[in-house]
């Protein structure tokens, strides 16, 4: 049975997350054939949606409003509201970044609906679609079928494959009105503590540091490594605990997740809260100078050694690869 599915767009900057194109390819396999119906809230985002047409999107809302400007879950909440009574899809799909995380549990209380969050693939599609979603900070997973009401899921980025880009395809594009009042939250500044370049939830490459990188210019290296590789730079608890970094790089239980298809462990011992982070990142290097540690038992390969001779031997193969391919 075809269904149709709404699918959260999301915009930063002027432009369009990795995640939203991730999250079309989810709606496409739970649609089974259904409409596939994007929506984009901001202030100015109608020039962003021809974009996901060409990633699968069969028609796209905008609501444009000056409350959407920044983000609360207040005037999201009221705009997707009004959409979702419009379109009454049979399933929803937003991204498991941070907003999607603030936003999903309060719509699906509005709506009395369950939440299936942070699934990493999907079995099946249409009524036969099976959602997986890792438990126990990553050490199981467990599978869920929504068998009464909307299928509301939540999907982690950089683990559902977006469709290939196809600039001949476009979608239908209509813009709504919706009345933003009574807001309970006023944003009146704005302070970024993130990395530069990549976004480190959705980096395909992750260069991160642990205590082992002694100081905040111990990370220069990994810097230079992650520029070399189109990565981003992140960091463990204890790096951060200790002033070498912003909190905003730390991965693990109470950080970031990330799945990239390299991640680089420099100086990380591998507590299981780091591991609760990165265990699903596709290949795993460590570069340990304690050949015991934990670290080395979910990598996929291992460099016993001194980061500070490593690291530099690293950017400088990755440097003559880049000139040579």
């Amino acid at each position: 049975m075809s269904k149709k599915v709404l699918v959260l767009g999301e915009a930063r900057e002027g432009a369009l997350r990795n995640v939203s194109y991730e999250a079309i390819a989810a709606a496409k396999q739970i649609s089974s054939g259904g409409e596939v119906v994007s929506v984009l809230l901001g202030d100015s985002v109608g020039e962003l949606a021809n974009e996901l047409g060409k990633y699968g999107a069969d028609r796209v809302i905008t609501v444009e409003h000056p409350h959407l400007k920044q983000y609360t879950s207040d005037g999201y909440g009221q705009a997707l509201l009004a959409v979702i009574e419009q379109e009454n899809p049979e399933a929803i799909v937003f991204g498991h970044t941070a907003l999607g995380k603030d936003l999903s549990p309060k719509i699906a209380s509005k709506l009395q609906i369950g939440l299936v969050s942070d699934v990493t693939s999907i079995e099946g599609e249409g009524d036969a679609a099976v959602f997986i979603r890792p438990i126990y900070s990553g050490k199981a997973f467990e599978k869920v079928k929504v068998k009464d009401g909307i299928e509301f899921i939540t999907i982690r980025p950089n683990n559902i494959a977006p469709l290939a880009k196809d600039d001949s395809k476009s979608a239908d594009v209509s813009s709504m009105s919706v009345d933003i009042t009574n807001l309970r939250t006023i944003i009146k500044e704005v302070v970024r503590k993130s990395t530069e370049g990549v976004d480190l939830s959705e980096a395909k490459v992750v260069i991160a540091g642990g205590r082992g990188v002694k100081s905040e210019e111990g990370f220069a290296p990994l810097k230079e490594l992650a520029d070399v590789l189109g990565g981003a730079v992140g960091a463990s608890r204890g790096a951060c605990d200790a002033d070498y970094c912003d909190y905003s790089l730390q991965i693990g239980q109470t950080g970031k997740v990330v799945t990239p298809d390299l991640y680089i462990a420099a100086g990380i011992s591998g507590a299981i809260q780091h591991l609760a982070g990165m265990s699903n990142s596709k290949i795993i290097v460590a570069i340990n100078k304690d050949p015991e540690a934990n670290i080395f038992k979910v990598a996929d390969y291992g460099i016993v050694g001194d980061l500070f001779e490593v690291i530099p031997m690293l950017i400088e193969e990755f440097k003559k690869l880049k000139v040579n391919a």
